[in-house]
């Protein structure tokens, strides 16, 4: 990173890869449920989404991991000690192996089991659980690659990060239909075909990664020291979690109480879930622009937090709330002006429509007070401080959004469980930013490493 260079340019600079990495995850598991519903049938598709649940707090704990890890190594670069980036990482990769391997032998004996636990509709059992299998057996290849891709933004390299995510989804979506008809004297391994694509393309792109941080003596580098260092530091390890736990709760509290909502608006008939899932689309593209924000926000923070250089970090968080505004403002009046065209893509039926765009009017808009509250919890995590910004988030959906979407819904109808989201992101703005700027603000900060 350039001294000279404006804050916002290096901000920006590394936000937009992120952003384009977030956005080839998405579009490899769309294409993938796309390839099953055209290829196979709705049957194999229904099979494939079974699996979701698992896969969700599996990648909350993944996710969880890398974000300790990432503000750890973000602080061990900013202090110019690159022997604890080392450190870290080795941990972390040796706790992620150790679990992603465990997941992988208890989930491929038991994996029947597991689909039949989650209630899974006998006809599609077979299916789902042959999916399963084949996922959870080459989980430690996807563990090892979203966390080394994870840390390596850690360093303010985004880049590379996205050139694996491109090499990978590419080789995934060219295997992903070979794999289920069988073509070039491959057997056809029908609904198994995108794990096994994902599971290819992983370890494909792994090798190729670790050639290239070796050529180019890459601070996350597979080189002797960091071999010498994949072993479990006990010191290092509570470390990571103490960041890395907190975060994965609040995803998981996040989809629980996601769960909740689905469960009020299913209440109101098929059209309300239909208008819901076109809704819920919508809004998670500006969702995720606010998320892509908060996580650039952790990582430059970390780096300012390990050089101490406190007035940086300031600036790093006016970046993030200004781009917040911009950015996901911006995207959110774009929809607000054709919103008819937005919601078209998901939902062809005119009545649904009208309903969702209702909906969305009331919605919509909240993503930008959200995006907010996570640069403020993003910038504290940078400290190493995600513990009560966790807890603010929790209260706010439990003590908040959970009650005024029950209490809404009952008084006004449908429109009253989407109020409770402008209800709760405002809410998570106003503890978030107390919080920071009443109590965290005042205090000291420094690195954990």
């Amino acid at each position: 990173m350039s001294a000279a260079q404006p804050l916002w340019k290096t901000f920006l600079r590394f936000l937009a890869p992120l952003m384009l990495s977030n956005a080839l995850q998405s579009l490899f598991g769309t294409i993938s449920n796309v390839y099953l519903g055209q290829m196979i049938g709705v049957d194999a598709l229904a099979a494939a989404s079974v699996f979701f649940p698992v896969m969700f707090f599996l990648f909350a704990f993944v996710m969880g991991l890398s974000t300790g890890a990432t503000v750890l190594i973000g602080q061990a670069f900013g202090a110019r000690e690159h022997d604890k980036i080392k450190l870290v990482v080795g941990t972390t990769l040796a706790i992620g192996l150790l679990l992603s391997v465990s997941v992988a032998l208890i989930g491929g004996l038991f994996s029947r089991q597991l689909m039949m636990a989650l209630a899974t509709p006998t006809d599609i059992l077979d299916q789902a659980s042959g999916y399963a299998r084949i996922m959870l057996l080459t989980m430690p290849l996807g563990f090892v690659f979203l966390l080394m891709t994870a840390m390596i933004r850690g360093v303010g390299d985004a880049l590379t990060p996205l050139l694996a995510l491109a090499l990978s989804t590419a080789i995934g979506l060219i295997l992903t239909p070979v794999l289920i008809r069988g073509s070039f004297g491959l057997p056809a391994a029908g609904i198994t075909g995108p794990a096994w694509a994902a599971a290819i393309a992983n370890a494909l792109t792994l090798i190729a990664l670790a050639l290239y941080l070796l050529r180019t003596k890459h601070a996350l580098a597979p080189d002797a020291i960091l071999l010498r260092q994949l072993r479990l530091n006990g010191v290092m390890l509570g470390k990571i979690l103490s960041i890395g736990l907190p975060s994965a709760v609040g995803m998981v509290v996040m989809a629980i109480a996601e769960l909740v909502l689905l469960g009020l608006v299913n209440g109101f008939g098929s059209n309300a879930t239909a208008a819901y899932g076109a809704v819920n689309q919508v809004m998670g593209y500006t969702q995720f622009t606010a998320m892509s924000i908060s996580i650039a926000v952790s990582i430059l923070g970390a780096q300012a937090v390990g050089s101490g250089d406190r007035a940086r970090l300031d600036g790093i968080v006016r970046i993030g709330l200004t781009f917040n505004l911009v950015l996901t403002g911006g995207l959110v009046a774009l929809i607000y002006l054709v919103p008819r065209a937005v919601l078209g893509i998901f939902i062809t039926d005119s009545a649904v429509l009208d309903l969702a765009k209702g909906l969305l009017d009331i919605a919509l808009w909240s993503s930008v007070p959200f995006g907010l509250a996570t640069v403020f919890s993003g910038a504290m995590r940078a400290a190493g401080v995600a513990l009560t910004p966790m807890l603010l988030s929790i209260f706010a959906i439990l003590a908040i959004e959970l009650p005024a979407a029950v209490i809404l819904s009952r008084t006004i109808g449908l429109e009253g469980v989407w109020a409770a989201y402008p209800i709760v992101f405002c809410a998570m703005l106003v503890l978030q930013m107390g919080y920071y700027l009443l109590v965290w603000r005042k205090r000291a900060i420094r690195r954990q490493v």
